[in-house]
């Protein structure tokens, strides 16, 4: 099956069982995938929920349910190595000024032939 590459929000979502017509949609036919940096916003959020929009409105209980679930991540759920795309986000963010976070989403989705969900 192929795979699509999940930002932090959606990752979210599918952890949480809040799954959008959207991303079930994408789901049907894609395993999910995320990278390196959005795992580690979704667990800073989780962390910390100063306000923001991935988890600062939840409860407590919530967060930690999501926290649970994040130290024990679904094998179904694919981090990809960042070793596998560095070279190539260096590449992305000189040719085109991405930041890191934008230069290891686009370099995932390519080293997946995958979809980026954002």
């Amino acid at each position: 099956m192929n795979q699509a590459v999940l930002d932090d929000h959606l990752l979210r979502d599918l952890l949480s069982g809040e799954l959008s017509d959207g991303l079930a949609k994408v789901l049907v036919d894609h395993e999910p995938a995320t990278t390196n940096l959005y795992l580690v916003r979704l667990c800073r959020s989780v962390v910390s929920a100063a306000g923001g929009t991935l988890t600062g409105s939840w409860p407590r209980s919530a967060r930690r349910e999501l926290g649970r679930q994040l130290l024990d991540l679904p094998s179904d759920i694919e981090v990809v190595p960042v070793r596998n795309l560095s070279y190539r986000m260096a590449e992305l963010a000189d040719a085109h000024q991405l930041p890191t976070l934008g230069a290891e989403a686009v370099a995932a989705s390519e080293h997946l032939s995958a979809p980026l969900c954002v």
